[in-house]
This record gives C-alpha cells, sequence and structure tokens, in this order.
C-alpha cells in the first residue's frame, strides 16, 4: 500500500534532536520501501490557487496559516499501515517535527 507522508514542523520538538535523515533516505531506499521524496522549498515561495465562480484567486502564501509547516514529504511503499508507522518512527523528524501518513486514494 502506497502512503504520503508529510514532514513537518513542531513547535515542541523531542530532547533527542539527531537529525540523519541521510541515514533514514539510504535505508528505506535500500529496502524499496521510499517511492520518492524531497525537501520543500521555504513557505515563502508556496503559492495557494483557487478557483471561486469561475474566477481564478492566487495568493501568495500557504493554504493555511500555522505554526506547523510541511517541509518535505516521502511517498512509502509498506505492506500496510503497521508498517508505515514503523518506518516513519525511525524518521529523525519524527522527533524533531511530525509525520502525518496518508495513504493513497484507492477507490
Amino acid at each position: 500500500m502506497r502512503y504520503m507522508m508529510f514532514v513537518c514542523t513542531d513547535p515542541e520538538p523531542d530532547a533527542d534532536t539527531t537529525d540523519d535523515a541521510e541515514a533514514w533516505v539510504r535505508t528505506n531506499d535500500a529496502a524499496a520501501r521510499r517511492v520518492d521524496g524531497d525537501r520543500l522549498g521555504p513557505v515563502s515561495a508556496a503559492t495557494t490557487v483557487r478557483v471561486r465562480g469561475g474566477e481564478l484567486l492566487v495568493t501568495d502564501g500557504p493554504f493555511a496559516e500555522t505554526k506547523e509547516l510541511i517541509v518535505g514529504y516521502d511517498v512509502l511503499e509498506c505492506a500496510d499501515l503497521d508498517e508505515a508507522i514503523e518506518v516513519a518512527r525511525a524518521h529523525p523528524m519524527a522527533r524533531i517535527g511530525r509525520l502525518e501518513l496518508r495513504p493513497f486514494w484507492s477507490p
């Protein structure tokens, strides 16, 4: 099953802030659990696009104003949610930030 893992900041990180994301990437790439992933540009580069009443509305910035920011993503291929949680648990951002797992739509 394929999961999108949003990598987010958190204003209340764990005391252990060691960050070896490259080791996590190497491990999960080698195990074919990480399909894709990358860091995102700064929030200041975000553009929000909407159409309301047929009119295009384009605004600078993220769609939601919050202290927590999406700073990256990884696409995971895991047997089930339990495996995805274990993969996420080992990611350094699980301690420094937050990780949100969401399955891809499957009708």
